[in-house]
């Protein structure tokens, strides 16, 4: 794996595991799984596709797979040499290989001071000084010693950043609401559309107002546009004395001259490293100074030991009861062999509305990628379209399509009791949590089980209200075919340790895909080609703002005729005509 590796291996679709469970899905397809059937013949299913932790309870017994199903794929697991992949990544290997980097975000939240080390150096010591400066400064901000330039308590958190900076952060912060410091708000701005500027700062008081700008490089083209108009504003606001930026800014990032060179004092600089990917660092400094200065820094630690719990889970637990790479392998299956790569994920907790997002970005920029670590096309499916909604907002919105439409894959979670309690519980009523509750536990079940056509009969007959015409021409749209597959994953309660938990579990998923796949989950070059394009683009900007005759020639300026006329209309301002 990684570096050590000098003969590629064969392609995992090569090796006579793979070949197995392909033949087993030939099989299942000839003879489908029944899911009723499956439960009633064989009373142990629920416990034995199980997994009970003291934090997590999984249960996968509704996924369209049996046991010889998954020792199957503990076979491919084995065959692709899983173990080791899972040790090179914590040992800080440069698994990484097209960027030659390590993938270290397990030592962000490592718990204990034994070494991680990268290029020879013990990375943990870095990794304690960086989070020892959050602590300071987030307890010297919420606790009113570091003010703003008119000497006002800072209330106001806007982390401004993209992607990986902004949608791990951003759930982490909701899921984490229901903890945040009196008086405190945090928001994020990541869209260089100038909308979500305006809609983000409508209302601050700039006086109270600190931005937190999250970019490695200082060089992200929305994140820097961003920057640079919130630096506007606040001076606008409250002068242009040099002191505005040093007192209202702040950055999570490692290019110190270029932070510098923007006004923001050096020492208000929290650096993070190359083995932190953009996606895989919300437990950097990108997420935990925003959410140390919102929840407060023993609370954000929190979040960073949820995650190493999770951490340990994955790396120390046999492959039966590993909740992240059972999560995986079942995802494989349903990719890989049953033909099914759309994923739902369907958290019924309002506060987790957002990590449907942050995980379609760690799943889609991970594992969407057609040549494998050694620059071989691949010939099977990497990745799925993994979309997301809370409950129970969502059923109201796609699930009919998930009943009785295309096959989805889905994932719920549930939350047994509430960082709210609203509503009372009597005979009569059930409260708002309980109300939840029912639905999250109802609809694996309607995917599972469906309703055949004689239940949906007998239904309408005993309603004695349709002619036996009426219920034949009904009936077919009443049934639900059920088999359509699903895991449920509980957590006690959203807390921030809950939510750090959830948070690796997402990144461990992916990460096994990909180390099964063969492929590199740790870099992003599809994203590259939009940008140098786009560099392209902006130039002719800068010329038309210099010249208000200019106007794009599709020869001149090596563009093809369909983005020369619509490049046109933006710098007119009007439609073609």
């Amino acid at each position: 794996m990684g570096a050590t590796v000098t003969r590629a291996p064969r392609q995992i679709n090569r090796t006579y595991e793979w070949i197995r469970l392909r033949a087993h899905a030939l099989k299942r397809k000839a003879s489908p799984l029944n899911l009723r059937k499956a439960f009633e013949s064989d009373p142990h299913r629920a416990e034995d596709m199980s997994v009970r932790t003291e934090h997590v309870f999984f249960d996968y017994s509704r996924q369209l797979a049996t046991d010889k199903t998954m020792d199957l794929l503990f076979g491919l697991a084995d065959a692709a040499g899983l173990k080791a992949k899972i040790e090179a990544m914590f040992n800080g290997e440069k698994i990484n290989v097209t960027e030659g980097r390590a993938v270290l975000h397990t030592a962000l939240r490592q718990q204990d001071n034994t070494p991680v080390y990268v290029d020879g150096e013990n990375v943990i010591p870095q990794v304690r000084e960086v989070l020892e400066k959050i602590k300071t400064f987030s307890n010297e901000v919420l606790g009113g010693e570091r003010t703003g330039v008119t000497d006002r308590k800072i209330k106001n958190i806007v982390a401004i950043g993209i992607g990986g900076s902004y949608l791990g952060p951003q759930f982490l912060s909701e899921a984490c609401a229901a903890y945040a410091k009196e008086g405190m708000d945090l928001r994020f701005v990541a869209n260089v559309d100038g909308h979500d500027f305006k809609t983000v700062t409508k209302n601050l008081d700039p006086a109270e107002t600190l931005f937190v700008l999250e970019s490695k490089t200082f060089t992200t083209a929305e994140t820097m546009k961003n920057a640079r108009t919130a630096k506007a504003w606040m001076r606008e606001r409250l002068g242009d004395s040099p002191e505005v930026v040093k007192k209202h800014f702040v950055a999570a990032s490692t290019a110190t001259e270029k932070v510098k060179a923007f006004g923001i004092d050096t020492d208000n600089m929290f650096g993070f490293w190359d083995w932190v990917g953009g996606r895989y660092s919300a437990t950097s400094a990108v997420g935990m100074l925003p959410l140390a200065l919102y929840i407060g820094y023993d609370r954000a630690t929190e979040i960073l030991e949820g995650a190493c719990w999770m951490d340990q889970h994955f790396r120390h637990t046999p492959f039966s009861r590993n909740i992240p790479v059972l999560s995986a392998l079942i995802d494989i299956w349903n990719i890989n062999f049953l033909g099914i790569r759309t994923r739902a994920l369907l958290p019924y907790s309002q506060a987790l509305d957002k990590l449907p997002a942050h995980t379609q970005q760690v799943e889609m920029e991970s594992n969407g990628k057609g040549t494998d670590l050694w620059g071989r096309v691949v010939r099977y499916f990497t990745g799925e379209v993994v979309f997301g909604q809370a409950g129970t907002n969502g059923q109201h919105s796609f699930y009919q399509l998930i009943h009785q439409g295309m096959k989805v894959a889905a994932d719920f979670i549930g939350v047994i009791n509430p960082q709210y309690q609203v509503g009372e519980k009597t005979a009569e009523e059930v409260d708002h949590h309980q109300e939840l509750s029912s639905n999250v536990l109802a609809q694996p079940d309607a995917l599972a089980f469906g309703k055949s056509e004689v239940e949906v009969i007998n239904e309408l007959v005993s309603q004695n209200k349709l002619s036996p015409e009426a219920i034949a021409g009904l009936s077919p749209h009443k049934v639900f075919t059920g088999n359509r597959p699903s895991s449920v994953m509980l957590i006690e309660e959203l807390t921030p340790f809950t939510a750090g938990a959830l948070l690796a579990w997402t990144e461990h998923r992916a990460a096994v895909k990909g180390f099964i796949w063969g492929i590199n989950s740790f870099d992003q070059w599809g994203v590259e080609l939009g940008k140098q394009l786009g560099v392209k683009i902006r130039n002719l900007f800068f010329r038309s703002n210099a010249d208000s005759t200019f106007r794009v020639d599709a020869a001149r300026d090596d563009l093809n005729p369909s983005t020369e006329t619509m490049t046109n209309a933006f710098i007119s301002g009007e439609l073609p005509r």
